[in-house]
């Protein structure tokens, strides 16, 4: 189940994730610079695969997590690097894995995204990074107005 149209602040039970049963907690940061984003990215994905806490979903997550990030970087942050975009990555054996990009840009209405897969949308250069992510994660809600993406991979 996806759901990008949520932007409510408010908890959701997937979200309950245990701290104290997690298999995997890492906290990153990096500046707004495309440059930036797959080194972050492998290296978060290094100790995904090392902790075995997604097997064989490992493709999917890195790629949401690609896209998730530079979208942080480039629509959140304006690809400034005197920014810092913040990924959280949390997993436990019950909840699946629980990554959360948050970027310090003003947000935006994901109800006004365009379909990536209608009209002239087809064609477009762009657009395709939200719509990648729904269908890689079982679970996709933004939060603090767009600002923060929650996605989680069962």
């Amino acid at each position: 189940m996806t759901d990008s149209s949520s932007s409510s602040d408010a908890p959701h039970e997937s979200c309950n994730f245990d701290a104290q049963k997690l298999i995997l907690k890492l906290s990153v940061t990096l500046c707004a610079d495309r440059k930036a984003v797959d080194p972050v990215v492998q290296s978060v994905m290094n100790v995904v695969r090392e902790t075995k806490c997604a097997e064989g979903r490992e493709d999917n997550i890195e790629l949401a997590l690609t896209e998730a990030l530079s979208n942080a970087v480039v629509h959140g942050a304006h690809s400034d690097p005197t920014k810092i975009i913040e990924c959280d990555v949390a997993c436990d054996e019950t909840h699946g894995m629980l990554i959360v990009v948050r970027d310090p840009g003003p947000g935006f209405d994901v109800g006004k995204i365009p379909d990536p897969c209608v009209g002239e949308n087809i064609l477009a250069s762009h657009g395709r990074g939200i719509y990648l992510i729904n269908q890689l994660m079982d679970e996709v809600k933004f939060h603090k107005n767009g600002t923060e993406i929650h996605m989680i991979k069962r």
